[in-house]
């Protein structure tokens, strides 16, 4: 057993934030990091070798720590099955994300989550175990957005599709002062902090997740009595405040943290009656004239269809993927799937993804027109515009015909 107290290197470190706390018997050295900055990478390499640790944490959870150990992973991703099983949305944000930290960290060459890869070799040659304390980032991505409103939602949107568009002014000192942030943060933008909701989402949970986790991990193994912790700097005064309170209990905390809030059925079942009522205003017309009837049903289908091609169509779309895609949109009453789904499988079945774009992905979601180069991006593109342009083709559909109607 290594000894419980160990030499600091903190004075060798001055610009790295470092916190210490003792909990039970276990020091855990938590090193705050940027993660796409290279004095991150140093500092990790440092304190490894200036310091005796028994197991090192870090800020990643289990299908990102795969993406970092196995970048090849992604050439497994069934795509089929991410549409079918309405997974486009988390997809798409993940990749969005990924972009926004990738534009910046390859104008400094270096990769994303290098320190996290860093920390993880490390102690693999050193015989150490690596524990993974962070939520899975869907789980948090779908907390986060079924705790907040249109509104944020609306500039959660906002911030995704400015980390694809933007980014290319961020100069090496902005990046250092990620360490005072977080990545889910950063990429939604200062609002972030200015929404309880947002912000308990993005880092409070994670806080109590990741320093429950630690608990968990010293109560499985209870001869570790040193842990390198290797986290993201805007996480470092929350869990160094939860560990040192004493307040957690993993048994009760992660199970709930883990826990996905079911959707608002509200929002489901006002769009069911909206369009309910609406055929029947269209059957109304049909008995009060039905050269009316006709016109109303015909707005429907060709606001809605046509729309959808439209999105079809700015998706980049094979033509027969974008008809599909609109044939299907009039038909919200007795369809399953939405009709970027359909589009999307038809995509698929026409332009199946080469290995070449899944290697590529990466690369090419760093800037906005590897969204429409890139076969898996463009297919996911598909999904999301054709359902959009439908979605608004229901509503200028729904308005113009009240109007005739009523």
């Amino acid at each position: 057993m290594l000894p419980a107290a160990a030499p600091a290197v903190t004075g060798t470190l001055p610009e790295q934030p470092i916190a210490r706390v003792v909990r039970d018997g276990v020091e855990f050295v938590l090193l705050g990091t940027a993660h796409v900055s290279r004095q991150s990478v140093e500092a990790v390499h440092t304190l490894l070798n200036a310091e005796p640790f028994e197991a090192v944490a870090v800020e990643l959870c289990a299908s990102r720590a795969e993406g970092l150990r196995n970048p090849q992973a992604i050439l497994q991703m069934d795509l089929f099955r991410v549409v079918r099983e309405g997974k486009v949305g988390m997809v798409a944000a993940s990749l969005a994300l990924g972009a926004f930290q990738r534009r910046i960290a390859e104008r400094f060459g270096i990769e994303p989550g290098a320190e996290m890869l860093a920390a993880m070799q490390g102690a693999d040659q050193r015989g150490l175990p690596s524990w993974l304390i962070d939520r899975e980032v869907g789980t948090t991505l779908k907390r986060a957005w079924r705790g907040v409103g249109l509104r944020e939602r609306m500039r959660i949107l906002g911030s995704l599709a400015a980390g694809v568009l933007g980014g290319e002014d961020a100069s090496e000192q902005e990046i250092e002062a990620l360490k005072q942030g977080d990545l889910l943060e950063d990429a939604f933008g200062e609002f972030a902090r200015d929404s309880a909701a947002l912000y308990r989402g993005l880092i409070e949970e994670r806080d109590r997740y990741m320093a429950a986790s630690l608990l968990q991990h010293v109560q499985r193994d209870p001869q570790i009595k040193r842990v390198l912790v290797v986290i993201g700097a805007g996480h470092l005064a929350g869990i160094s405040r939860l560990l040192d309170a004493g307040e957690l209990n993993p048994a009760r905390d992660l199970p709930e943290l883990d826990r996905i809030p079911p959707a608002s059925r509200w929002p489901k079942w006002i769009a069911i009656g909206a369009v309910l009522a609406l055929f029947a205003v269209i059957a109304y017309a049909f008995f009060k004239n039905p050269a009316l009837g006709r016109a109303a049903l015909l707005d429907w289908a060709l606001l809605t269809a046509g729309l959808a091609a439209l999105g079809g169509i700015l998706a980049g779309g094979h033509p027969l993927s974008v008809l599909v895609g609109a044939v299907v949109a009039p038909f919200k009453p007795i369809r399953i799937l939405p009709p970027g789904a359909f589009a999307a499988m038809t995509e698929l079945m026409l332009r199946r993804p080469r290995v070449a774009d899944f290697e590529a992905l990466k690369r090419d979601l760093v800037e906005w027109r590897g969204w429409w180069r890139n076969r898996v991006a463009r297919t996911l593109l598909l999904f999301l515009l054709v359902n959009l342009g439908a979605l608004i083709g229901e509503y200028v559909a729904g308005i113009k015909i009240l109007r005739a109607v009523l």
